[in-house]
């Protein structure tokens, strides 16, 4: 399925999260000029398309590879770039010795620098034991467990659903121990794989044409619902917001910074501005969601994948921070899920610079 899944789309999907990242910094009110600053949801989703890649080639050259484990490396390299206890983590890969954190994406200075906080992921890096499913190192049911998984779409539509589910909740688990939060995070990368995959998925689930079997209401009666509401009732107010977007409705929807308001709230809001036409009016309204970051990361990367780049309004993503090194992740990570350029155990690289770009551990 691999020729479904088209470049613009993928590059959609990075750009458009980040954007709307940039969005809900600044509550949706652009600055006149200037650069565009993204929060650490954005940092995180960089390590994890980094880190997809590096597991694609750990399994490509050694044969066998542990996905959670390759992406709580990647996570390990942002932390120690954030300055969280570096020299201790450091050991922990290196024993003391030897180049660590190691990759090009290592050496962008913007990841170095504090985008907010992320006091699960944090809790989870410093106490240097991995989550799972079953043995959870925390309770969180935040937000950057869904929003830094998105990347894991790009491999989800390619290689096709069947156990990747799973890989998805372990990656989530690593720092978010909240049954809540994984499944919101499998809910994401599940819609936006079918975004990457699909003709408009967005406008002919917010029509209400194909029922209760589109798959985006099977993702949300998977969830919790806000409130304790009936599942049909948040899906009627999802499908059909009925004239002006509604702030109250999105708040309702999306009261807090937990990762099933992200996906609530971007839905309200793509079901809202299904168009490619009114991306920047999505973002500006998802940004005054009460977690305007995590809600118009998650609208940004739906519209970015259904839409392609293209969609994304050029006036603010010319100015967006780590738009060279999401397109360039974008670019690697489709070119990786695809063609292999790294080449293999059996296989000389086509390109001779991968492995060391992206190292396979």
């Amino acid at each position: 399925m691999a020729e479904a899944v088209e470049a613009a789309r993928v590059r959609g999907l990075l750009l458009g999260s980040a954007l709307g990242d940039a969005a809900g910094v600044v509550r949706g009110r652009w600055p006149v000029g200037g650069p565009l600053a993204v929060g650490v949801s954005t940092q995180l989703a960089a390590f994890t398309a980094e880190g997809i890649i590096r597991a694609s080639m750990r399994m490509d050259h050694k044969g066998i590879c542990h996905p959670p484990s390759v992406l709580w490396h990647a996570y390990c390299r942002w932390a120690a770039l954030q300055g969280i206890e570096p020299e201790r983590i450091s050991r922990r890969w290196t024993g003391g010795g030897g180049t660590w954190p190691d990759g090009w994406l290592a050496r962008v200075p913007a990841l170095a620098e504090r985008r907010g906080s992320a006091p699960a992921t944090v809790a989870a890096l410093t106490g240097l034991t991995q989550g799972s499913p079953t043995e959870p190192v925390t309770a969180s049911r935040g937000a950057h467990a869904a929003t830094r998984s998105l990347p894991l779409a790009v491999p989800w539509a390619i290689w096709g659903a069947g156990g990747f589910e799973r890989v998805v909740r372990g990656i989530a688990a690593l720092t978010h121990g909240s049954p809540d939060a994984q499944e919101a995070a499998v809910g994401m990368v599940r819609l936006a794989g079918h975004c990457l995959r699909e003709d408009d998925p967005i406008t002919r689930w917010a029509g209400g044409g194909e029922g209760a079997e589109h798959p985006f209401d099977a993702v949300v009666r998977a969830l919790p619902m806000p409130h304790a509401a009936d599942p049909d009732t948040v899906l009627g107010l999802l499908r059909s917001p009925g004239g002006h977007p509604d702030p109250a409705r999105l708040a309702w929807l999306a009261p807090d910074a937990t990762a099933v308001s992200a996906l609530l709230g971007a839905l309200y809001t793509v079901a809202c501005f299904p168009g490619r036409d009114t991306v920047r009016a999505a973002l500006e309204f998802a940004a005054g969601a009460p977690d305007g970051r995590s809600v118009a990361a998650t609208a940004g990367a739906l519209l970015g994948a259904a839409h392609g780049v293209d969609a994304l309004p050029v006036e603010l993503l010319s100015r967006l921070e780590l738009a060279w090194v999401l397109d360039t992740l974008a670019r690697d990570l489709l070119q990786q899920c695809t063609d292999s350029p790294g080449g293999s155990e059996y296989q000389p690289p086509r390109d001779p610079n991968w492995w060391s770009r992206y190292p396979g551990w």
